[in-house]
């Protein structure tokens, strides 16, 4: 990034943050805020009085509002983070980065792909940070996971598989796979440190709802690798789980485990070199061995992903999940959704 017009020197002067939207996610980004070094909480907006209202209980010293414009004409307001519903996001975000500030927009920083390039294009002409909300990037145990993931540990990747399941909240602007989707489409491409070539899915309205509230889609990268993803508003049985499997090693993240957030199991089967006897048959090479669960380091992963937000602004520097990583993310639940209307045909990314 070049010079910026109010340099900002994290350790000798606070970043000054503005929070929009108080809803089910902004108390945790204010709580973070409130506590982040280098940062200063400076205005929340929301346009719900009630919401306001436990605004001023719990942060009496912030300035609230419920309209987006102060927060847009604050005088030295550096960033804003934007926590509202996912249809308000583009808008947003479009109207922050014309006033000059950095932002951080919880995901999906916009609904079509298209719509991500501008914004990305537009972050990129005013100079300004934008990075959105991938939390799980930034989780101890995804971390842990892709360092299990060596090509020299875990040998040659077959699969991965994602399941992401509750009873619920079921949302009123987006559908399952936009609401919960993201995060598995986002570690998938994290992982692979790359993005899908094409999807298939099917969806039903098991909720009787307008919108599918049950889904289970592939995505295909390359080398033939594929990704499962199953994602879902009914099912009674929580389940955050995320499982690589390879030649030598399978990986398992279960973030409602405590006790052991990774575990790796060293067994793995493999086609060796060898003549075949006749037509379709390969020697396969199985390789047996021990169940570990590593150590992984405790920690907030929402504060660790502020913490990027700030140093990336003060070192001018792209974050992890900038506009581009997104758009990766953008085009693979566009083809998703694109598929469903198609019961289940392949469609390229």
């Amino acid at each position: 990034m070049t010079d910026d017009p109010r340099p900002i020197n994290v350790g000798s002067v606070r970043l000054r943050i503005g929070l929009i939207g108080f809803g089910r996610w902004g108390p945790n980004y204010a709580r973070v805020l409130g506590d982040l070094p280098g940062a200063e909480l400076a205005i929340i907006c929301d346009r719900s009085a009630d919401r306001l209202d436990l605004v001023r209980q719990r942060y009496p010293t912030v300035t609230t509002c419920s309209d987006l414009d102060p927060v847009l004409r604050r005088d030295r307001l550096d960033a804003v983070v934007i926590a509202t519903s996912a249809s308000t996001h583009e808008g947003i975000v479009r109207r922050s980065l014309e006033a000059g500030l950095h932002v951080l927009v919880e995901k999906p920083m916009a609904l079509r792909a298209d719509s991500c390039i501008a914004l990305t294009a537009l972050a990129d002409a005013s100079d300004r940070v934008l990075m959105i909300g991938y939390t799980f990037l930034y989780n101890a145990g995804v971390r842990k996971m892709k360092e299990c993931m060596a090509a020299d540990q875990f040998g040659d990747v077959y699969y991965l598989h994602a399941t992401r399941t509750n009873l619920g909240p079921i949302r009123s602007d987006v559908n399952a796979v936009w609401d919960l989707a993201p995060h598995d489409v986002a570690i998938f491409n994290y992982l692979l440190g790359e993005q899908p070539l094409w999807a298939s899915a099917i969806g039903t309205r098991a909720l009787r709802t307008t919108r599918d509230d049950i889904a289970f889609a592939t995505l295909g990268y390359a080398h033939d690798v594929v990704g499962n993803i199953h994602v879902s508003w009914a099912d009674p049985n929580k389940v955050r789980e995320v499982v690589a499997v390879g030649s030598r090693r399978r990986v398992v993240f279960n973030d409602l485990n405590d006790a052991e957030r990774v575990r790796y199991f060293e067994r793995g089967v493999s086609v060796g070199e060898a003549i075949a006897d006749s037509f379709g048959e390969f020697k396969l090479l199985v390789r047996d061995g021990e169940i570990v669960s590593p150590k992984v380091e405790h920690g907030e992963p929402l504060k660790a992903q502020c913490l990027e937000f700030v140093d990336c602004i003060s070192r001018r520097r792209p974050p992890l999940a900038d506009g581009r990583f997104a758009l990766g993310v953008i085009r693979a639940l566009a083809a998703i959704d694109k598929s469903i209307q198609s019961k289940g045909t392949a469609v390229d990314v």
